[in-house]
């Protein structure tokens, strides 16, 4: 090896390295790892981040790179190419090619994410890794979070969601596959608790934790806000178009969805803040009530309308629509399937969530052992 290649070369060997996994999809690694990097630069002063294989991504100059990393370089401007923060994209034909070539293909894999982490860690303090679910998602192609950890010189932290026993036994079967690599088991985090349950589910979980020697690293209570869609998430899902449009669709959030099927002084004792409206096109009653609703009451309590059916209304309601503060959706579909695919969204943070983030941070300052954490290492 030449002189010029040694000064060349990562020297990461002194980056400690957090695996951040979880016992199942969405139980909140985002929101652990958003909340994290921020509180962790408190302590040390060069964070990285990367996120080895990703499943959920959007295309950047030709490359397939995973959501989450986009949404930490965004929010942090993390020192580090794009490209190095997500080296590994799960396309529908991913397991087919591996298993078609497992040796050559396996190989490439684990150099491309060795390669990745050395970029994603030059100079760094610390560096987050977030996996893709639990401890064995990628087992598949040889690449489980666990062996990745293992591969990377990772400890592990495990986030579940809020309860008792279920979150308990789905720690311990990931523990048993981190220790079967190897991997150390740093902390748990139990995420989504009800805030009136945080005292009772933290007592209990403490001596679950206890006996399977993992530390309860804190518990981060549930938000609704981190669950609910704002508009712009809402026009995407219901695959419609704008028949009028605000420019703060993003900062809308809703928080409560009604079908407008019924008579308007039914419909109107059921808006509460952050609403959104699903009716026929052909509903004008119920559109007029709503109109006549947001001009008079407390602003900004119906956060946005879907009209369905592909039924644009008469041209003259169409006028009164435009004229008002209200975002207007017009959706092919009938109401029950717009409602069916909103009902079943998963709401993931994005980096212009600016009422989100700061939440997801001060989140994680105030519920986090960070102190327990930095001993770990």
């Amino acid at each position: 090896m030449t002189q010029s290649s040694l000064k060349t070369r990562p020297d990461n060997t002194k980056t400690h390295r957090i695996f951040v996994a979880a016992t199942r999809m969405n139980d909140g690694k985002t929101t652990t790892c958003l909340g994290l990097f921020g509180a962790l630069q408190q302590t040390y002063k060069r964070v990285g981040f990367i996120k080895p294989v990703g499943q959920r991504f959007v295309e950047i100059d030709g490359q397939l790179i995973d959501e989450d990393s986009v949404l930490l370089e965004k929010t942090y401007k993390v020192e580090t190419p794009i490209a190095s923060m997500s080296p590994i994209a799960i396309d529908g034909l991913f397991t087919k090619r591996y298993l078609d070539n497992p040796v050559e293909t396996g190989a490439e894999i684990t150099h491309k994410v060795c390669n990745a982490f050395d970029r994603a860690s030059w100079e760094k303090d610390l560096t987050i890794i977030e996996g893709s679910g639990h401890a064995g998602v990628g087992s598949v192609f040889n690449m489980s979070n666990a062996r990745v950890a293992k591969t990377l010189g990772a400890k592990a932290i495990i986030v579940s969601r809020g309860g008792i026993g279920r979150p308990i036994d789905e720690i311990a079967l990931n523990k048993a596959l981190f220790d079967k690599e190897g991997v150390e088991v740093i902390g748990a985090i139990i995420n989504k608790v009800q805030i009136e349950k945080m005292d009772y589910i933290r007592k209990y979980t403490s001596l679950a934790l206890d006996s399977l020697g993992i530390p309860l690293l804190g518990l981060l209570p549930a938000e609704k806000i981190l669950t609910s869609p704002n508009l712009r998430q809402i026009f995407e899902r219901a695959d419609g178009e704008w028949l009028h449009k605000v420019d703060n669709t993003a900062s809308r959030r809703i928080s409560n969805i009604i079908i407008g099927a019924m008579t308007d002084p039914g419909f109107l004792d059921t808006i509460t803040p952050g609403t959104l409206l699903i009716t026929p096109g052909d509903r004008e009653d119920i559109i007029m009530a709503a109109l006549s609703y947001e001009a008079t009451s407390q602003a900004g309590s119906i956060s946005g309308i879907v009209l369905t059916r592909g039924i644009t209304p008469h041209p003259r309601l169409v006028k009164r629509v435009q004229q008002s503060t209200i975002p207007v959706i017009l959706a092919e579909n009938d109401s029950y399937v717009v409602a069916s695919r909103l009902h079943g969204m998963t709401v993931k943070t994005q980096p212009d969530d600016s009422d989100k983030i700061p939440l997801i941070q001060q989140m994680i300052l105030n519920n986090i052992d960070l102190k327990a954490l930095e001993k770990a290492f």
